[in-house]
């Protein structure tokens, strides 16, 4: 239908159930979805027709929890809102299945661990299936090679990914399950690998040894972009460095287990108390090291001493400062986070290097307390150390304060050094459509304080790997600097199974030979492809080709708020350095959930609702009612009093499109006839009432159309449930004995027109209520369509309504007529309330006073109010203000005052119906 075809809508009815309700309709529902290919997207089309959407593919890590469900039905109402508007709508499905989360889950999960000495085992069976929820320590935990430990990695995800596909199809997520990938699959790995092996040809991915944030639980380097600052109790110690007539200078530091790593000391360029020592040199306590003592900007005055150590490293400011000034290395710290076992060749004094040989192989910890009494025991120490609560970086999924560890490390490119990059970088953030637009800020904030390029390299075993060799020299030495690349048409590869073209196996590790790089791809920088991934980018084939074309750039990235420095941010990164392009138009970022004590729901604080029971409780409808109720941006609280309200409004829906449905269908068995037809012509709504239902329909598809083309899901809901209970509470009640054609209190029958009137508009009413809500309450919609339009196609694939048809049915007429009938009704029925009679006693007399500027509304309507009142005697209506003033001058209080709309001044009741005997 279009605005210059036919605007009526015709209806094949079916035979109505004799009861309605929610539960059960997920499972009758999902099954016709899937057999009649519902949601699939047809490949190739034009790109003109085509929605795509970049899914986030959640990570695979045991469960998915009620957040997960909150934000994935924000995406999903959307898909469905723009299916409904004729498009093609792409919505993948993807799984994240590679990184940390799984490695940890698997360890825990099976009793093992990598040991890369170890050969593969075709037979080997893990110690344990499952460890209810045991945590087993790293020395329990068998070791087995890396190809069984990737082998169990993808057994358990497969069995993950099968419960969370349940899950979203229980929530009715309009997916087509044709079109799922993972991350650590052939397809993904192809994507990731060649995508790779572009940056290196052009020289935005490059390798080098160079200080990096190192978690020693994982054993992994960690990006800037995966910090997490938490506060730390620690100590300050005050500490004596000495000049060379023996004058001490203090330090303070937290750390001074880093002493023996230590390359200067630095100060603030316009400290008055320093600026005499700039270019001298101190010597070390305990361990007899000399080092100057430099300025740098860094340095802040105002903390501790003003004056503080540098050593390699403690922290990044640290990492700063040897940078900066081209000071030495000197580290100490190994990946597994204990001091070296070799003597630094920079102590040479005897009793510091008696003193080292006490602290090497020791954690941190340890040596820390042997160097503070040391420097107890040698008067270097002013004083006892004074506790402090620092912030200090660690892993996002860490424990443990990262480390600075010298390694060789994969870097790509994003703005950290490259300023030409970090300005284009910007400028595709003003050009995403940010949904709300307030969180752009937190993009341009963390592209401007970005300080170096990402670090793309994991020490894991679980990822896509970096496909790459080196060749190694006679000595058995490899060239770092000229790595064996393959061709990508025999990607994807794994360099420690895979042999390079022209080597053999044999050649392996030998001199002469090669070695594969043994780091693999940290886990953003797959995802940060998926729009890549998902659009067929690079592969062969014309399908594919299409099937880019099509889809790329994407229309929606949906994602949490808490990853905009990650996989936003990384994704926009990859897309400039391959297509040079934004990946996608709009960005919509969601809130977080928040427990009934408003703290953030997650796994780790233990306050996390599994979904499928509220689905189980309430109903997949009522949950994605909650769920939608929230706007874009905004944290939300768990609340099961929405979901209430949600199951309540699906009800309602069934039940009111039941009685509309069976108006005028009548038989003795069913209630109503084995089928029908319809036919609801805007040109058949004739009375004043139903045009105004009709001019408020035409508002409100106008108003949430607006609202769902700019992502404001949750305002378009609120304007359709607003008027759905406005014409389930007010018009229906209003004109349904019109509507059945039966004669009203005094005896009048309706006319043929009035009563088509008011079934045409009951009809073209209830029909755009179940489009307009079939983005939001899928099931419940899917099954009044079915028994208005059988045989036509889904609800969800028949287009969304246009104000025209409800427009030209009001012809004109406003409708304040309806919010204007629905009040006095109201009046009236405040009448019996406060007479504590029943709605059915008629009125024999009523006098309303109402302003003059509803006086009108209300005449147009009067029939049907006086009917739906059951109003059989007088009913006048008079000047609010007249009336009012009348009564007080009488010492009569009115039922209201001048400042109503509608006072009730004067009324009398007829006789209560007589109450039927109850059925023994």
């Amino acid at each position: 239908m279009t605005d210059s075809e036919d605007i009526s809508i015709s209806a094949n009815l079916t035979p109505l159930p004799d009861r309605v309700g929610v539960d059960g309709l997920e499972s009758k529902w999902r099954d016709v979805w899937d057999t009649d290919g519902t949601y699939t997207f047809d490949n190739p089309g034009e790109r003109s027709a085509v929605y795509s959407i970049d899914t986030p593919p959640p990570t695979v890590s045991g469960s998915l929890h009620v957040g997960h469900v909150f934000s994935y039905t924000h995406t999903d109402i959307i898909a469905r809102f723009k299916r409904m508007n004729g498009f093609r709508v792409f919505y993948p499905m993807g799984w994240d299945d590679n990184g940390l989360p799984t490695e940890r889950r698997v360890q825990n999960y099976y009793g093992v661990r990598v040991d890369t000495s170890l050969k593969y085992d075709p037979d080997f069976k893990p110690p344990f299936e499952g460890t209810e929820g045991k945590k087993i320590q790293a020395k329990d935990q068998v070791p087995i090679s890396r190809r069984n430990f990737i082998e169990l990695c993808e057994k358990l995800t497969a069995q993950d990914e099968e419960r969370f596909e349940e899950l979203w199809r229980e929530l009715g997520l309009s997916i087509d399950w044709s079109r799922t990938y993972h991350t650590i699959g052939d397809h993904a790995q192809r994507v990731a690998q060649k995508a790779f092996l572009h940056n290196l040809e052009r020289g935005e991915a490059y390798q080098q040894d160079a200080p990096g944030l190192w978690d020693v639980t994982f054993q992994t380097a960690v990006a800037q972009a995966e910090l997490e600052s938490r506060e730390y109790p620690g100590f300050y110690h005050r500490i004596a460095f000495s000049f060379e007539d023996d004058s001490p200078i203090y330090i303070e530091t937290t750390r001074p287990e880093l002493l023996p790593a230590c390359v200067a000391l630095i100060a603030h360029p316009d400290d008055e108390r320093y600026k005499p020592y700039f270019g001298k040199m101190v010597t070390s306590p305990l361990f007899n090291v000399r080092v100057p003592i430099l300025a740098h900007p860094a340095a802040e005055m105002d903390k501790g001493a003003g004056i503080a150590m540098c050593c390699t490293f403690g922290d990044q400011t640290d990492v700063e400062w040897w940078r900066d000034l081209h000071l030495p290395l000197r580290s100490i710290i190994q990946r597994n986070g204990r001091i070296v076992m070799d003597m630094p060749d920079w102590i040479t004094d005897d009793a510091g290097k008696e003193l080292f040989e006490q602290i090497e192989g020791k954690t941190t910890f340890s040596a820390r307390k042997i160097v503070v009494d040391a420097l107890r025991e040698s008067g270097d120490m002013d004083g006892d150390p004074k506790p402090t609560t620092r912030m200090t970086n660690f892993y996002e999924k860490g424990d443990k304060p990262l480390e600075i560890v010298t390694s060789r490390q994969w870097y790509l490119q994003n703005g950290g050094t490259n300023k030409a990059l970090n300005a284009k970088l910007i400028e595709r953030g003003k050009e995403l459509n940010f949904h709300p637009d307030f969180m752009r800020v937190r993009y341009e904030n963390w592209v401007h304080g970005l300080n170096g390029d990402w670090l793309i390299s994991r020490q894991r075993f679980f990822g896509v790997p970096f496909p790459l060799w080196y060749p190694l020299n006679a000595d058995g030495e490899p060239d770092y600097e000229n790595p064996i690349t393959p061709s990508e048409d025999v990607l994807p590869i794994d360099p420690t199974t895979d042999v390079p073209a022209g080597y053999t196996e044999e050649q392996r590790n030998q001199p002469g030979g090669f070695m594969a790089e043994p780091d693999i791809m940290d886990t953003w920088a797959t995802s940060s492809l998926t729009p890549q991934i998902v659009t067929g980018w690079g592969e062969p084939g014309e399908d594919n080709e299409a099937l880019f074309a099509a889809t790329f750039p994407m229309d929606l990235r949906p994602q949490g708020q808490d990853i905009i420095r990650t996989w936003l941010f990384s994704t926009i990164d990859r897309a400039q350095l391959e297509n040079d392009c934004l990946p996608w138009a709009n960005a919509t970022l969601s809130g977080w959930i928040l427990d009934p004590d408003h703290k953030k729901m997650s796994k780790s604080k233990g306050n996390v609702v599994v979904p499928n029971e509220p689905i189980e409780k309430y109903g997949a409808d009522a949950v994605r009612y909650w769920a939608a109720s929230a706007r874009l941006g905004l944290d939300a609280t768990y609340d099961e009093g929405q979901m209430k309200i949600g199951r309540r409004l699906a009800i309602k829906l069934l039940n009111a499109t039941k009685f509309a449905l069976a108006i005028g269908r009548e038989d003795d068995q069913h209630h109503v006839a084995q089928g029908a037809t319809a036919t609801w012509r805007p040109q058949d709504v004739t009375e004043p009432l139903d045009r105004a239902a009709m001019a408020k329909m035409s508002l409100v598809v106008k108003q949430a159309t607006d609202y769902l083309n700019n992502y404001e899901h949750s305002k378009a809901l609120e304007v359709i449930e607003n008027y759905f209970w406005q014409f389930c509470d007010d018009y229906i009640e209003l004109v349904k004995n019109r509507a059945y054609g039966t004669a009203d209190a005094t005896g009048n029958t309706p006319s043929e027109a009035a009563v088509l009137s008011a079934r045409t508009t009951l009809g073209l009413g209830l029909d755009a209520f179940a489009r307009l809500l079939a983005p939001y309450l899928p099931y419940s919609t899917e099954e009044v369509w079915s028994w208005m339009h059988a045989g036509e196609g889904s609800v969800h694939t028949a287009p969304w309504p246009k104000p025209l048809p409800y427009a030209t049915a009001a012809f004109n007429v406003s409708p304040d007529i309806l919010a204007h009938a629905g009040a006095t009704l109201a009046a009236l029925r405040g009448i019996k309330s406060k007479a504590k009679v029943s709605m059915k006693t008629p009125i024999e007399r009523v006098r309303l006073a109402v302003s003059d500027d509803v006086r009108a509304s209300i005449r147009a309507a009067l029939s049907d109010i006086a009917e739906a009142g059951r109003v059989i005697g007088d009913f006048s209506l008079e000047r609010a203000i007249e009336v009012v003033n009348t009564l007080q001058s009488n010492g009569e209080e009115p039922e209201g005052d001048e400042s109503e709309t509608i006072v009730v001044a004067e009324s009398e009741l007829g006789e209560p119906p007589a109450k039927k005997p109850k059925a023994k």
